[in-house]
Formats: structure tokens, C-alpha cells, sequence
């Protein structure tokens, strides 16, 4: 298995299963925003919002992205996930604000269910933004620290910082002022704890899929010379 390092003049290879796990990716960050996002529900005492049991697996997704492709090309999937997310809120407000034809009895619905408002779609949008490129920073940081050993160092700390990010910026720029202070911290807190043992619960499959994709497409790679900067698709 080669241990490749970003020099900047490699040719770019093809790989087998790197435009799945981008769709994966995108398709999971779609679902769990416009699905479950708005909704809030309490099981057992706890108060959480229902997306946070999808949206995690972004992060996972994030994580065997960075770890086996390395930093510029997970950076070319987050870039992905963000345009299909700005054009899915654009579109979502688009489609509500079109006129109902006369006898349509579904309008209200239909906002109830995407008439997500400005304030929270441009703070989802943010807080992705931020998150994920933190995540996936701190992850091909901290693999270099630890020279590809301790995964699950990696996964999880990459996860608190990132996630810890994506709350702190979504939930107090969405809801404050909307849902009283007590709820939005409480919220944001449980969110949070949840998303993150979320990652530590599925690390063992992390590392499955990490094993099988390293030996699939012969990478694991080192981001030493890799440019962090998140304004770049280059590779």
C-alpha cells in the first residue's frame, strides 16, 4: 500500500470508490438538512433535534474521506456537499413561493416542510461550511501527529472540534431569539453530545470501511505538504 503525500505534481489518479463515497456523503447531508432538521423531539427526558440521528454520518463520511484520500480531495467533496446544499435551500424557497394553482390544498404543508426561513438556511450553510473543513483539518493534522497510527484518535478528536464548531455557530445564529435561550442551549448541548458519541459508537465500522477502502484503491495518504486552505478544488 503506497503512503502518498500531496507534492503537488502527481498526477491525478483514479480511484474506485471515490465518487461513491462522495455521493454518499451528499446525499446524506441533503437528506438529514431538508428532512429532519426543523424537527425537535424528546425521548426519554432528552431534547434533540431529529436530524442529529443522520447528520453524524456526514462526519464519518468526512473522516474516511481525509483519511484515505487525504485533505484536497475530501476538500472537493465538501465544496460538493455545500453547492448541493445552497441549491437545495434555493430551490426549496423557490418551489414554496410559487403561486398555488387555484383548488391546490397543500401549500400550507409544503411550507410547514420547506419553508425553511433565510436566517436558518444561510446558518446551516455556515456552520457546514466551518465544521466539516475543521474536521477534516484536524483529522490529516492529527495523522501526521500520530503517523497513521490510533484512527480512533482521529476520528473522534476531529469530531469534537468539528462538530463542536457546527453547533456553535448553526444553533445560537438560527434560534436565538426564535426558541427561548434555555431551549437553544439545551438543544445545542444534547445535539452536540449526541452527534459526537454518535462518531464513537461507529467507530468500529469506521475502521472497516477504512481498511477495506485503503487496500481497494492502494492509498493512504499523508497530507505533509498539503495546502489547508479551503478556497481551492486543486488536488
Amino acid at each position: 500500500m503506497t503512503q502518498a503525500t500531496n507534492t503537488g505534481s502527481k498526477p491525478a489518479r483514479a480511484y474506485k470508490y471515490y465518487d461513491l463515497v462522495m455521493a454518499c456523503f451528499v446525499t446524506v447531508l441533503l437528506c438529514s438538512t431538508l428532512i429532519g432538521a426543523s424537527k425537535i423531539t424528546t425521548v426519554n427526558g432528552l431534547t434533540f433535534g431529529a436530524g442529529i440521528l443522520f447528520f453524524p454520518l456526514s462526519y464519518i463520511f468526512g473522516d474516511i474521506l481525509t483519511e484515505v484520500y487525504g485533505y484536497a480531495r475530501a476538500r472537493k467533496v465538501v465544496w460538493a456537499g455545500f453547492t448541493a446544499m445552497a441549491f437545495a435551500s434555493f430551490m426549496a424557497w423557490f418551489v414554496v413561493k410559487l403561486p398555488a394553482a387555484e383548488g391546490y390544498a397543500n401549500q400550507q404543508a409544503l411550507e410547514t416542510i420547506l419553508g425553511a426561513t433565510p436566517r436558518i438556511a444561510g446558518s446551516s450553510l455556515l456552520a457546514f461550511f466551518c465544521g466539516e473543513f475543521c474536521n477534516s483539518y484536524v483529522l490529516a493534522k492529527l495523522k501526521l501527529k500520530t503517523q497513521g497510527r490510533f484512527l480512533w484518535v482521529r476520528t473522534i478528536g476531529s469530531t469534537i472540534v468539528g462538530e463542536g464548531v457546527d453547533s456553535l455557530i448553526f444553533y445560537p445564529l438560527a434560534f436565538w431569539g426564535v426558541w427561548s435561550q434555555e431551549l437553544v442551549i439545551q438543544v445545542m448541548i444534547s445535539n452536540y453530545l449526541l452527534k459526537v458519541l454518535w462518531e464513537v459508537v461507529n467507530t468500529p465500522l469506521t475502521y472497516r470501511i477504512v481498511a477495506f477502502l485503503k487496500k481497494a484503491e492502494n492509498e493512504d495518504f499523508f497530507d505533509r505538504e498539503t495546502r489547508f486552505t479551503p478556497f481551492s478544488l486543486k488536488t
